[in-house]
């Protein structure tokens, strides 16, 4: 699967997407565990093999906010606290069993300084985060609950029937019963 992915770049020949392979270590991770707490560090990134994952905070009123989900074929980190070595204010855990190759930093640092290839590859990675950042921002600001729904449906239709209700309401600003009204009226 990583192969694939890191192919479709057209940056690296099938050697060095081997060697790059052999720097990922191997995890597996059980429904409700945590790749990364809101407060740590976040030192590794992951591509997800299988399962599905959702990064969520804590509001100051206590509520568990869902923002983002990630499916296989994805990369999962706290960006923002790998970037800047500050405390991660987000959580990211499997919402199924999973399975995902992980990267340490430090690794990626060393890459990144013997080869513009992966440099540009890490550069790629951040403006299509940058994009879709903007994507879900504009999402919300404009597209009503039902066509962030139907987005989804477009999108991901293989595993939007495998997220728990009260995530998907979450992430789609909405109620559980809310969701289940878009969902009844809404049919692919």
């Amino acid at each position: 699967m990583i192969e694939q992915y890191l192919q479709s770049f057209d940056l690296f020949s099938d050697e060095e997407i081997n060697q790059l392979v052999q720097l990922f270590e191997v995890r597996h991770l059980n429904k409700n565990d945590i790749f990364i707490n809101e407060g740590k560090i976040s030192n590794e990134v992951a591509f997800v093999i299988d399962g599905l994952f959702r990064s969520f905070y804590i509001s100051e009123g206590g509520k568990d906010i869902t923002y983002c989900f990630r499916f296989p074929n994805q990369f999962i980190a706290a960006y923002s606290s790998f970037i800047t070595g500050n405390p991660s204010v987000e959580n990211i855990q499997a919402i199924t069993k999973a399975q995902i190759l992980v990267i340490k930093k430090e690794v990626i640092q060393k890459l990144s300084i013997h080869s513009l290839k992966w440099t540009t590859f890490l550069k790629i990675v951040a403006e299509q985060q940058y994009l879709e950042l903007e994507n879900r921002i504009f999402q919300l600001q404009r597209d009503s609950a039902s066509n962030r729904y139907k987005s989804l449906m477009e999108n991901q239709p293989t595993y939007i029937q495998k997220l728990p209700l009260q995530y998907l309401a979450s992430f789609l600003g909405i109620t559980q019963r809310h969701l289940s009204r878009i969902r009844s009226e809404v049919s692919f």
